[in-house]
């Protein structure tokens, strides 16, 4: 709820503007944000972004930090 009441505060900010100059900025600005539409993107959109050497060092990294049982931590 706390997004639909800064929308409205900003409408309500918008109706106060006199000045064509600012209204015009304004205007270019919502313009603009539509042109980068954030949407939903598949898992698969995001392989090979990483090199080889970078998986590698990643696996190593989870392998040593993660997968690591210490018997003291169940006492």
């Amino acid at each position: 709820m706390f997004g639909e009441a800064k929308k409205l505060h900003l409408i309500e900010e918008i109706l106060k503007i006199e000045d064509a100059q600012l209204l015009a900025e304004v205007e270019h600005v919502i313009a603009k944000a539509k042109l980068y539409k954030v949407g939903r993107r598949s898992f698969a959109s995001f392989s090979n972004l990483w090199t080889e050497e970078e998986i590698d060092e990643l696996e190593k990294i989870i392998a040593e930090g993660c997968e690591q049982i210490n018997p003291d931590d169940w006492k």
